[in-house]
C-alpha cells in the first residue's frame, strides 16, 4: 500500500488543524457576540418624562413611588378620575427604551379618566438593573394595579399598553379580572418571536434565546401573549397594530385576534410603523380608543 509522503501528511495535518482552529475561533465569536448583544439589552437607555405635555393641557398630575413584589421602586405619575366621571382609571405601560407616553395621557385625562402611568422597571427615573421584555414587568403592572385599586375614588380599571407595554398588559389582565378592559397597541405574540425577529444573525440564535434567560433569570417561554389573551373574556380586548415591518413578520395583531375571546376588536393600519398608529392619525386613534373604553368601563 503505498503511503502519503511525511511531508504531505505534515501539510493535511497542519490544514485540518486550521481549520479546526478557524472554526472554534468561529464560534467563540459567536457565543461573544451573542452574550454582548443580549447584554446591551436587557439595560435599555433610560428616556426621562418631563411631564410638559401634561402641564401644557392643565392635566393635574402628581409624582407617585410604586414599589414591586421584589422590592423594585417605580416612578409613577396619577391623576385621579374627574369628578364628572364614573371613577374609570386607565393604566398606561409604555414600549421597551421608552418612556411615560404622555399624548396617550393627556387624551385619557382630557376625557376624565384617571391616569397612572410608571417608568418600567430599567426605566426612566425607576429603579431596577434589568429589563425582561414582560416577564419580571408584570411584577410593575400588578404593583401599578395595587395602587389603583387602593385609591378610594376609583371604581373601575382600564388599562392601555404599547408593545412590551402591551404584552404585559395582556398578561396581567390574563391573570386579573380587575382589569375591566383593556387596549393592546402593537404588542408581540411571543417573545421568543421578538427575540428570533431582532438576532442580527440567525446563527446566534440559540446562544441569544440561552443568554437572555440566564442573564435576565427569566423564562422566554412564558412571555407568551397569544397564549394567555383568551383569558382575558368576557372582558373587552382593543388589539391596534401598524401593518409594516415587525407585524408582518410576526403576523402579530391577526395571531392575538384569533386567539382573543369575546368581545374583542381590531385595528390595523397598513404602511404604519410600530407604535406610530397615534402619530399616523391621533384624531381617529382619540375616538376609537375612548370609544372603547366609555363602552366596557362607563
Amino acid at each position: 500500500m503505498k503511503r502519503n509522503p511525511p511531508r504531505l501528511r505534515y501539510w493535511l495535518n497542519l490544514s485540518a488543524m486550521t481549520a479546526l482552529s478557524l472554526v472554534v475561533i468561529f464560534f467563540i465569536l459567536v457565543i461573544y457576540a451573542s452574550d454582548r448583544w443580549v447584554q446591551v439589552r436587557l439595560q435599555p437607555m433610560r428616556i426621562i418624562s418631563t411631564g410638559a405635555s401634561l402641564t401644557e393641557n392643565n392635566i393635574p398630575f402628581q409624582d407617585v413611588e410604586l414599589i414591586t413584589s421584589d422590592g423594585i421602586k417605580l416612578s409613577a405619575w396619577y391623576t385621579p378620575p374627574a369628578a364628572t366621571g364614573n371613577g374609570s382609571l386607565i393604566l398606561v405601560a409604555h414600549g421597551y427604551n421608552d418612556n411615560r407616553p404622555e399624548s396617550i395621557y393627556v387624551m385619557l385625562a382630557k376625557h376624565g379618566y384617571g391616569v397612572l402611568a410608571w417608568d418600567f422597571r430599567a426605566h426612566g427615573l425607576s429603579g431596577g438593573e434589568t429589563c425582561t421584555l414582560g416577564y419580571d414587568e408584570q411584577l410593575d403592572a400588578e404593583a401599578a394595579l395595587d395602587f389603583a385599586l387602593s385609591q378610594p375614588d376609583v371604581k373601575h380599571i382600564g388599562a392601555w399598553g404599547g408593545s412590551m407595554g402591551a404584552a404585559t398588559v395582556i398578561l396581567t389582565a390574563s391573570k386579573h379580572p380587575e382589569i375591566e378592559a383593556v387596549v393592546s397597541d402593537s404588542a408581540f405574540p411571543t417573545l421568543e418571536d421578538v427575540m428570533r425577529l431582532n438576532t442580527p444573525i440567525k446563527i446566534m440564535q440559540p446562544f441569544v434565546l440561552f443568554f437572555g434567560e440566564r442573564l435576565s433569570g427569566s423564562k422566554i417561554d412564558q412571555v407568551r401573549p397569544v397564549d394567555e389573551i383568551a383569558k382575558i373574556s368576557p372582558r373587552a380586548v382593543f388589539i391596534i397594530d401598524g401593518w409594516e415591518g415587525a407585524a408582518v413578520a410576526m403576523n402579530s395583531p391577526y395571531r392575538l385576534m384569533d386567539a382573543a375571546g369575546e368581545p374583542k376588536q381590531l385595528w390595523v393600519e397598513d404602511g404604519v410603523p410600530h407604535l406610530g398608529t397615534y402619530e399616523n392619525n391621533p384624531k381617529r386613534y382619540e375616538k376609537r380608543v375612548i370609544e372603547f373604553f366609555d363602552e366596557y368601563l362607563k
